[in-house]
């Protein structure tokens, strides 16, 4: 018991037409690195902002360091001990590290005098970050060390990890965990959501296994496989996406010296990208956050406008075209940010349907729409992809981000379009969604769609993809098959070795 940090009894949420937990218990212990585990909508994010003050249960009892435990707030889970990084970083681009990480003080000290907090915390804890640099120049992995660096400033007894390697490099992954481990030593307590469950099996001593808000076991994740897991987190064997043996077809989409400015001044410019993408195949395009991912989805959908020759559809110039005239042809897209891009978060799942089905669905009649057809077409989507929501009437925030993920995705696929790009297509969902969602994508290339996957996850690209290139300061490398592909050459793709010759490595 002297090692006992953070105890839950029976902790119980409810929301309308939904039980988020249901009389969950566990304890933590100190320097204790313990995985909260369990498929999309199970119930952790409500458990853990449950913890750090910003939802307050119905009923079931918290006691940290011995002491009744409760916080009203954020501020309150704070001052006790609390800390959390969320899996979306809340940094003002604009600003530099040291202003940004005062905003998170309640009374901050000198600028002076945080630079020089942030620089000795930063080389302590294996956190490179220079307090100076402007947020908006920083990488993925620089920003979360921002969010780490101001949590590690409170001193925390326990710290609360969302998603935390979901955006980062295999080299920044590496740099975090040895961060996590020293933390770990030195006593603190770390509550680590993830899906990646190779990464718990490294990290983590024990790991709560969640279902449908309730605790549905407890496991080793160091004895225990990442199979094992995902099956207890689904209740249900896992399935393994099957990839169809069926020759490309015909070129439908063309790039030709794609070239395009930076929208906004911490974007990537595009430069010179030319590629083929034929029907029936998966293109995998991989690349560390910020080489010209999101503008690349943009220059394709239109919603970045480019010369027309600099794209073709199925022989037809396009570049100038806008997004709602490229679905109608059949060129989809979903892009990486949910919330506000992908879907409007006020508005229903119906209402956020009929935003990009309604020329292909035809939901719509002489400026009215045909919200029945509407709302059956949502409802197929909810169905056929599993989402977990009471209906199509809720808005899209009252979704996981794992369920929206799969409402965003599913939404395109079931348009049934001829070309459909996606960044980051499991981006926060679970591994039972994961495969799921990537068995539609390669459904749809075997039924003779093109389907360019744009992702982080070099584990995710290999599975599914026929052909792979990589994104490198806005630059495309010729397209590899990707059967045979060694770690080293992905590796120098990644980098930025386009144009020299790779050796191929035989079996």
């Amino acid at each position: 018991m002297s090692d006992l940090l953070l105890r839950l009894s029976g902790l119980t949420k409810a929301y309308p037409g939904v039980v988020a937990n249901k009389d969950v218990s566990f304890d933590i212990a100190r320097g204790e690195v313990h995985a909260l585990l369990g498929e999309n909508g199970a119930g952790k994010s409500t458990l853990v902002k449950t913890i750090y003050g910003l939802v307050k249960p119905d009923s079931g009892t918290m006691t940290l360091q011995g002491q009744p435990f409760q916080p009203p707030e954020p501020r309150a889970a704070r001052a006790a001990g609390v800390a959390m990084v969320f899996q979306h970083f809340s940094l003002f681009d604009a600003m530099n590290v040291a202003e940004n990480i005062a905003l998170g003080m309640e009374n901050p000290p000198p600028q002076r005098e945080i630079a020089a907090q942030v620089r000795k915390v930063s080389d302590q804890y294996g956190l490179p970050l220079d307090p100076d640099r402007i947020v908006g120049e920083l990488s993925a992995g620089e920003r979360q060390r921002v969010e780490i660096i101001r949590c590690l400033l409170q001193d925390p007894k326990l710290l609360i990890m969302d998603e935390p390697t979901s955006v980062l490099t295999p080299q920044e992954v590496a740099i975090l965990f040895e961060t996590l481990r020293k933390l770990s030593s030195e006593g603190t307590a770390i509550l680590y959501i993830s899906h990646k469950l190779e990464e718990i099996r490294t990290l983590c001593d024990n790991a709560t296994v969640l279902r449908l808000g309730e605790v549905v076991g407890e496991c080793d994740p160091k004895t225990t496989s990442a199979r094992d897991m995902a099956e207890l987190m689904v209740g249900s064997k896992l399935h393994v996406p099957e990839k169809a043996d069926k020759p490309a077809g015909d070129t439908v989409l063309t790039l030709q010296d794609l070239s395009a400015k930076a929208p906004h001044r911490f974007g990537t410019a595009l430069k010179d990208i030319t590629l083929e993408v034929r029907k029936g195949e998966v293109l995998g395009i991989g690349g560390v956050a910020g080489n010209g991912q999101d503008e690349l989805v943009a220059a394709l959908s239109g919603e970045i406008r480019v010369a027309p020759a600099m794209i073709s559809y199925q022989g037809r110039a396009i570049g100038q075209m806008p997004p709602n005239a490229r679905r109608k042809l059949g060129l989809l897209a979903a892009p990486e940010e949910r919330m506000g891009h992908a879907a409007a978060p006020d508005m229903s799942l119906t209402e956020n349907a009929v935003m990009t089905a309604m020329t292909r669905q035809r939901l719509t009649s002489r400026g009215f729409v045909h919200w029945g057809k509407a709302r059956s077409f949502a409802e197929g989507v909810i169905k056929t992809f599993d989402v977990r929501t009471p209906g199509p009437a809720n808005a899209a925030r009252s979704l996981s981000g794992g369920n929206l993920q799969k409402f965003v995705i599913g939404r395109e696929i079931m348009q049934d379009p001829d070309v459909l790009v996606v960044n980051q297509p499991t981006w926060g969902v679970d591994a039972s969604a994961a495969a799921a969602i990537r068995q539609a994508l390669l459904d749809l290339a075997a039924k003779g769609a093109a389907v360019i996957v744009i992702s982080q996850d070099l584990d995710e690209l290999m599975e599914i993809s026929d052909r792979f290139a990589a994104l490198n300061e806005g630059r495309l490398s010729a397209p590899r098959p990707a059967k045979g592909l060694t770690v080293e050459e992905i590796g120098l793709m990644l980098g930025g070795a386009h144009d020299m010759e790779v050796a191929h490595v035989d079996a």
